[in-house]
């Protein structure tokens, strides 16, 4: 995949290799302040609850040093690797990312990394100079000054983390669709069951197949027609198929064979940070458009 050039408002355009373009609406940078904000409360009141629980209980059993000790491995972490184990193990995502809908994703719109997550984390400490002290060599609050300077002058509003791991953060949109579509047209039926029984989707393909098939019933034939081509030409010449073959009925064909003939018991592959969920069930997360 590779950025499209078009933005729009606070919207980028990512290209998938089938030529089809989706649409990504960023976070600002005081739209992501709501989620750092909420992680650091979050982050705060767990290290605050440990240090009471461990010094506690480690000063009955007579140890308490070894209870400091261990709070202050704890700090270390929470500092140093929140951000980072989360948007690694929940798919770009923080606690305060996910209750305000933002997931961090790389440049050309798919999942990040392990790599990327702990890097843009820890990276995190340029983005927060400079420091202003407020208990000479003790207490320093960050003002993120040149982070949101990078922020406003990236287009995709990328601090310093993203720019050096090629991430952004974008705003996950309501599900607009429900279920999963059919495609009841028998002539698509008969040519699905004519396409290759192990037939290559790839996530673009998997996502651009089902916004077409959800959305086709409110486009007319012509408009089908010129939208199924950018894909249902490649994808005829790739399938051998015979000239004449139509585009719309093509795509569903794929749609049906991916989605419903091949997948019966397996989650329909619609979005690269869908979580897996059974069959006829959509996925809670971000529909490109």
């Amino acid at each position: 995949m590779t950025p499209g050039s078009a933005t729009i408002d606070t919207r980028v355009e990512i290209v998938t290799p089938e030529n089809i373009a989706f649409q990504y609406r960023l976070a600002g940078p005081f739209h992501r302040l709501g989620a750092y904000l909420l992680d650091v409360l979050i982050r705060v009141a767990v290290t605050f609850l440990l240090f009471w629980v461990l010094m506690l209980g480690t000063g009955f059993a007579g140890a308490p040093g070894f209870g400091l000790g261990a709070w202050l491995i704890v700090w270390f972490v929470m500092d140093w690797f929140y951000g980072g184990l989360f948007e690694t193990f929940w798919n770009g995502q923080t606690p305060g990312k996910h209750m305000l809908r933002l997931r961090v994703v790389s440049d050309e719109g798919q999942p990040i990394n392990a790599l990327q997550a702990v890097l843009r984390n820890m990276l995190r400490t340029l983005d927060s100079l400079p420091l202003i002290p407020v208990i000479p060599n003790l207490i320093e609050l960050p003002t993120y000054q040149i982070g949101l300077l990078a922020s406003a002058a990236s287009p995709r509003f990328q601090r310093l983390g993203d720019l050096a791991v090629g991430t952004m953060v974008i705003v996950e949109e309501p599900q607009r669709h429900y279920g999963m579509a059919r495609v009841n047209e028998p002539e698509a039926i008969r040519l699905a069951a004519d396409l290759p029984a192990n037939l290559p989707i790839s996530r673009g393909l998997a996502r651009a197949l089902s916004a077409y098939v959800q959305r086709r019933q409110t486009f007319p034939w012509q408009r089908r027609a010129e939208i199924a081509k950018h894909v249902g030409e490649p994808m005829r010449v790739k399938l051998g198929l015979p000239p004449g073959t139509s585009y719309d009925l093509l795509l569903c064909a794929m749609y049906h064979r991916a989605f419903i003939a091949d997948r019966v018991d397996e989650p329909a592959p619609i979005s690269p940070f869908a979580e897996v969920v059974p069959t006829g069930q959509p996925p809670g997360h971000h529909h490109p458009k």
